[in-house]
């Protein structure tokens, strides 16, 4: 059960960079449905930039900078061309996923054998480690686990108890109070994309370089929808993302818990992978009340 605790925090690791990412960013009343390309392109320059360097730093920069380009795109095309978010996203997922498969074939060929590196090492914290269970389950993980747990408070802080928060939130409940403040409301939906563009990139990332230590194309596999789904079902607040991903990512840890056993299940393996998925539409269809941003999802159309 320790262990199986423990893998659920790692696996929630990349699932709450996407859902904090995209709390901010919806707070602005952009929906990043980019979200899962953003996640594919951080995994592919993530493992190409580790593999070619030979450093997982190296590798976790080039996911940032290769998310960003992304969020930019898609920030561009819906912020200042106001167009269709959803359209939009779900075009750039498509391009996303060809052309990461295409580039790594560029770049690396047709292996005969899958290109690997070292994914990133647990980290016991000194003392902290030593505590029974929670030591164990919370303080033996690798630095991006550690990483989100400055984050994720930090997050939550920022977007309540600060000016910065303020400003987001009146971006997508009344960007025009926002506008009249003298604030450009682009700039800060815009700059909140390009945010949730850093952190996809890390998520992706963790994929390939931060666990598996390769990079496949389907290695995503509706994680960044699963991001996505949790910042919906936490309600636009981090300690809802906080809550929502500890389920998903035990969920996930059961399912890798329960294909390492193989056929020792009565159950096929297939339907712990579901699970998370079967959690997303079950807990989508249950949930009764939504506190959405009132602008979510609308284009800021700026009057004379």
């Amino acid at each position: 059960m320790i262990n199986l605790l423990s893998m659920a925090i790692m696996m929630g690791t990349p699932l709450l960079f996407g859902a904090i990412a995209e709390v901010i960013a919806e707070r602005t009343g952009v929906m990043v449905t980019a979200i899962e390309g953003i996640f594919i392109v951080g995994a592919w320059a993530g493992f190409v930039g580790g593999y070619l360097s030979g450093s997982l730093a190296i590798g976790f920069l080039f996911a940032i900078i290769a998310g960003v380009i992304v969020a930019s795109l898609y920030g561009w095309i819906c912020i200042y061309l106001k167009q269709h978010q959803v359209v939009t996203g779900v075009a750039i997922n498509i391009l996303v996923l060809g052309l990461s498969a295409f580039l790594y074939r560029v770049i690396f060929g047709v292996p005969t054998i899958p290109l690997t590196v070292n994914p990133l090492a647990v980290i016991p914290i000194p003392l902290l480690s030593s505590i029974p269970v929670i030591g164990e389950v919370l303080f033996n993980q690798n630095i991006l686990t550690y990483i989100i747990y400055i984050i994720a408070p930090l997050s939550y802080f920022m977007l309540y108890k600060t000016s910065l928060g303020l400003t987001i939130r009146s971006a997508g409940e009344n960007p025009e109070a926002v506008d009249v403040a003298g604030i450009n409301v682009y700039k800060v939906r815009f700059l909140a994309v390009l945010f949730a563009g850093a952190m996809g990139g890390i998520a992706g990332a963790f994929y390939s370089i931060g666990f598996l230590g390769l990079f496949t194309t389907n290695i995503i596999g509706g994680r960044g929808w699963i991001a996505f789904a949790i910042c919906f079902l936490g309600n636009w607040n981090p300690k809802g993302a906080i809550i929502g991903t500890l389920a998903f990512g035990f969920a996930e840890a059961l399912a890798i818990y329960m294909q390492a056993k193989g056929g020792n299940s009565f159950f096929p393996n297939e339907l712990f992978i579901a699970i998370p998925y079967i959690m997303t539409i079950v807990l989508t269809i249950s949930r009764k009340s939504f506190n959405i941003p009132t602008k979510l999802g609308i284009p800021y159309k700026k009057e004379n």
